[in-house]
């Protein structure tokens, strides 16, 4: 038979313990008792309350747990678990005096996939733009070649903007260069990054945008895989560059941008041109025009040449057959002229007022006339018809 039951050994001094006595021993043991702990388990019945605070059961196939984890420490989480995720959860085993009940107070929670919760909150939101089209290819515009005014939405303070500033003076210093300010990380700086995109279709002549900041921890970056920043760059009218963080950093805002660049310099390179290397190309362009024009310019010399040469040939032959001609129809003129007739003792008679008398009966008795002869005209009259 075991150890008799001492029923009056367990009595509070009052003679019985409360409930309330009872949960706040048990808590204090628990507490003391227990540090705290990495718990495995598969997450059921989540709730997320507007106070901020996230209650839900880990649970395995032989136990179950109830969980707190208070706003303060879950909103450094990029999103909330679902249901049947498996996870790892790190907190304080305690007692809730209000419902007696065993519970973790949950201050880390990591999901058990590559990546943890921030890895499933990523591929979720690159879902639903994959789904809305948003990284479809075929939407990305092309950046202008030859901007002349760009944006550039990031932290004032923040090294990114010194750093694609340094690099436009270099590479293009006549742009017109516009600073967008937002803070960059931190709750709600997701909004703020909404709102300065949204500003950006009030920019006349805006020709390129460049959103992002510089390197950090993924939490630090975490703004710009938002999904609400995500589209809100898809939405940006012109052509938006994204530089997140470093090379091996990879946003949804870099997906959905037009154009991806490694870091800010680098985005701020592939929104300008380099002028250096743009005058080296005219320059040799330049010379090859002249070169171009050159050869045929001497060969339309050289053929201008060559028909003067045949069109002075062809005149000259041209000017010998009319002088000869010219000089044969002079002939025939000089042998119809009635000076040669003349010549060959003909004369012709005419009035006083110039006509020619052809007949008898054109000279009266006394009538003047005058003879034309070879040499000249004589003056006579006649004596008798």
């Amino acid at each position: 038979m075991g150890p008799s039951l001492d029923l009056f050994a367990a009595l509070s001094p009052e003679g019985a313990w409360s409930v309330a006595e009872l949960t706040r021993r048990a808590r204090s043991i628990v507490e003391a008792g227990l540090p705290a702990v990495w718990v495995k388990g598969e997450i059921s019945g989540f709730k997320a309350y507007g106070s901020g605070h996230w209650y839900f059961t880990l649970r395995d196939k032989a136990a179950q747990l109830r969980c707190v984890m208070w706003s303060k420490d879950n909103q450094r989480l990029p999103a909330a678990p679902g249901d049947g995720l498996q996870v790892y959860a790190f907190g304080t085993p305690t007692v809730w005096e209000e419902r007696g009940e065993f519970r973790l107070t949950v201050r880390q929670l990591l999901s058990t996939e590559a990546g943890g919760l921030w890895q499933v909150a990523f591929e979720k939101a690159k879902a639903a733009l994959l789904r809305d089209g948003l990284l479809d290819p075929a939407r990305k515009r092309a950046v202008p070649p030859f901007p002349r005014r760009i944006a550039v939405v990031t932290s004032a303070d923040g090294a990114a903007f010194r750093d694609i500033l340094a690099v436009i003076e270099q590479r293009w210093p006549g742009v017109d260069l516009l600073l967008v300010p937002t803070r960059v990380q931190g709750e709600g700086a997701d909004r703020e990054v909404c709102s300065a995109l949204a500003l950006l279709s009030r920019i006349p002549k805006l020709d390129v945008a460049i959103v992002g900041r510089g390197g950090g921890a993924k939490e630090d970056l975490w703004t710009f895989n938002s999904e609400r920043v995500a589209r809100a760059v898809a939405a940006v009218p012109v052509p938006v560059i994204s530089a997140v963080g470093h090379e091996t950093d990879v946003t949804l805002c870099d997906l959905v941008a037009d154009l991806r660049a490694p870091t800010p310099s680098a985005a701020a390179a592939a929104a300008t041109p380099d002028r250096t290397e743009l005058l080296g190309a005219l320059d040799r362009l330049a010379g090859a025009l002249s070169r171009a024009l050159a050869a045929p310019t001497r060969h339309a010399g050289e053929r201008l040449e060559r028909v003067g040469d045949r069109l002075s040939s062809v005149m000259l032959r041209s000017m010998e057959r009319f002088g000869a001609r010219v000089a044969a129809g002079a002939a025939h003129l000089d042998a119809l002229s009635p000076l040669r007739v003349l010549e060959r003792g003909y004369a012709v008679a005419r009035s006083p007022d110039g006509k020619v008398l052809r007949r008898v009966a054109q000279f009266t008795a006394g009538s003047a006339f005058r003879l034309r002869v070879t040499d000249g005209e004589i003056p006579a009259r006649v004596s008798d018809a």
